[in-house]
């Protein structure tokens, strides 16, 4: 996928005449997009509109990216998009019906009860350490509403079971909050501590709190792998991320009455607009689509 995005980059100077800070701009956000796609999909033709949509969502919501910087990346996938299918190297281009203020609008998906309760328990069917990390991993992550990068970030130091609670570091800008963690996953989390991680460890000095198979910091794509994994294991149709996750556990917080100003500090929302989408959520965008 990165040499089709090299290829478009070499035509945008060489042909288009851009800038090299254009092509500097374009290089990252194609490159930020590409991540955000490879626990997916390993070919452009795979991408499809829902996909984008998104990926839209989760710089609006994770990244809290301003409206601006969303549209000029936004507006560089569509040029890729445009390019690949002029080039004769895709059929279908997935951004030809995208109309960018519409989905910057588009409400939170949360996952239906019936199939977060069914997501949640499905590790628990094993007791290997895997199991038991991916059993603390779901239910810390339901009951945190933390960001990817958040949740793969925290160390051991991090956590702190005598008080129920997590420090937790925002990615953008490092500022640091204390989150509560429900009870519901104090066990699930205290299991891992003392069964699964030191199974998983290989090196006593890694701080990281989740370990990977090779006993190193789990990754943002190894997250989404085991989220994707289990999603299918019991036979969730819907699209469900671990960012489904955080957007079920806001939503749930305001159906039940929860302060805004609260769920704003849980979810570590810079501004109390971000978390006002959630009062909407339940007026008809709460769905069992994930």
């Amino acid at each position: 996928m990165n040499e089709q995005i090299e290829q478009f980059l070499t035509y945008i100077t060489e042909v288009k005449g851009y800038s090299s800070n254009t092509l500097a701009a374009y290089r990252n956000d194609l490159s930020q997009f590409m991540a955000f796609l490879e626990p997916r999909v390993d070919r452009w033709d795979q991408v499809n509109r829902g996909l984008i949509v998104d990926y839209i969502m989760f710089m609006k919501a994770e990244q809290e990216y301003a409206s601006s910087t969303v549209a000029r990346k936004v507006a560089a996938i569509k040029s890729f998009f445009h390019y690949l299918v002029d080039q004769g190297k895709l059929e279908d281009d997935p951004t030809a019906t995208l109309d960018s203020p519409k989905v910057r609008k588009r409400l939170p998906r949360a996952i239906a009860e019936a199939d977060l309760e069914r997501l949640l328990a499905e590790p628990a069917r094993e007791q290997t350490p895997k199991a038991l990390r991916d059993r603390a991993l779901l239910e810390v992550l339901y009951a945190t509403g933390l960001r990817v990068t958040e949740l793969v970030s925290l160390n051991l130091a991090d956590v702190n079971l005598a008080s129920a609670t997590l420090r937790v570091m925002r990615p953008k800008d490092k500022a640091e909050r204390i989150v509560p963690i429900h009870e519901r996953a104090i066990e699930p989390l205290q299991v891992y501590l003392e069964r699964g991680r030191i199974q998983l460890l290989r090196d006593p000095k890694e701080p990281a709190l989740f370990l990977n198979h090779r006993g190193r910091r789990l990754t943002r794509q190894g997250l989404w792998l085991i989220v994707k994994h289990y999603v299918h294991e019991v036979g969730i149709v819907e699209d469900v991320t671990p960012h489904t996750l955080r957007h079920t556990f806001a939503t749930h917080l305001v159906e039940g009455k929860a302060e805004l100003e609260y769920v704003q500090e849980l979810l570590g929302h810079a501004n109390i607009s971000t978390t006002q989408v959630y009062t909407q959520v339940g007026k008809g965008g709460s769905s069992g689509k994930g």
